[in-house]
């Protein structure tokens, strides 16, 4: 398992969500990610879930 990080922002910036979690593999993060935005009512916001190896999985603006 891998830990992957979920960071979200504020559109001035201010970061409102930073949380880890572990998955598989990228696809599973994507997924997991997606679930956790959804449920924290944070979709629409700014946001990115990235790879421990520092590449983006998920990424929103």
């Amino acid at each position: 398992m891998k830990t992957y990080y979920l960071t979200v922002f504020e559109k001035d910036g201010t970061n409102v969500l930073d949380e880890t979690f572990q998955a598989e593999n990228d696809d599973q993060a994507k997924k997991l990610g997606s679930e956790k935005l959804e449920e924290k009512g944070y979709s629409n916001h700014t946001h990115r879930c990235a790879a421990p190896e520092g590449h983006l999985v998920l990424f929103h603006r």
